[in-house]
């Protein structure tokens, strides 16, 4: 059982009195989680006082409460095929509670938002120095910013890891998205409907290799992208998403984490 709180960036209001008056309100999240065995339940409560003042660009009225709620079986082995271990979880949330992976995060959601996702991963071993972690994602939202809207969107992925050393591992990823999104106008944003694929390489340095949990670690890493061109006119300012794609893009960095 746990109660947090998070604000909300200061927001324009509807006001026809004062026009450009803004305000703002913190989120309160109020969380009981329970384990049974190999089963997890987790309900969320929300509320938002004053969110309901949000100006949303439309006649809908953003949420000032929701709900949120999990449910999750932790298996102790790769889906019955092997040693490692898979995680299944369905989740759904409403009005404020309908950003199911940031909860409570995001005060634009219409009070009729409505979220469900389903999540399947798991880990195992195929070699002595070979780890292998699949996931399928897939999520509906629907009246989420705008009356009428929805996203709709399903993920299929893979990471591959090859310990060379009780340090150092290389992993390989590749990801496929398709994504069918129609936003309703909201920010200017117009409806498509495509697929995303991005493939990366990703030196890792770690105090001890032995499981996709290991951490912290460091990541060097180099990641193709490819997405169909369908997809350019959902946001024009997006650097992902605009007319002049013409084929895929690379992307370098470093990935970090630092315990204390």
């Amino acid at each position: 059982m746990s109660l947090y709180g998070r604000s909300f960036s200061d927001f324009p209001i509807v006001s026809r009195e004062n026009p450009g008056l803004t305000g703002s309100t913190d989120n309160l999240i109020f969380t009981l989680n329970n384990h049974i065995g190999n089963w997890q339940w987790m309900l969320n409560g929300l509320s938002a006082n004053d969110n309901d003042q949000r100006d949303t660009g439309n006649d809908a009225s953003a949420a000032d409460t929701g709900f949120h709620t999990m449910l999750a079986y932790h298996g102790n082995s790769f889906f019955g095929l092997g040693e490692g271990s898979f995680k299944a979880a369905a989740l759904h949330g409403q009005g404020l509670g309908a950003e199911v992976k940031s909860l409570g995060s995001d005060g634009n959601l219409l009070d009729d938002a409505k979220t469900t996702r389903l999540a399947l991963y798991g880990t195992t071993y195929v070699a002595p120095d070979w780890r292998l972690a699949p996931a399928v994602l897939a999520q509906h939202s629907a009246d989420r910013y705008a009356p009428g809207d929805s996203y709709d969107w399903a993920t299929f992925n893979a990471r591959l890891a090859n310990e060379l050393t009780a340090n150092f591992e290389m992993q390989y990823e590749a990801s496929y998205q398709w994504m069918d999104l129609d936003p309703q106008g909201y920010n200017g944003n117009s409806a498509v409907d495509g697929a995303y694929t991005k493939l990366t390489v990703a030196p890792t340095f770690k105090p001890a290799v032995g499981g996709f949990w290991q951490r912290p670690e460091i990541r060097l890493f180099a990641s193709w992208s490819d997405w169909d061109e369908e997809l350019n006119g959902f946001a024009s300012g997006d650097a992902l998403g605009n007319d002049t794609f013409t084929g895929g893009e690379w992307t370098f960095g470093t990935q970090m984490e630092i315990w204390f």
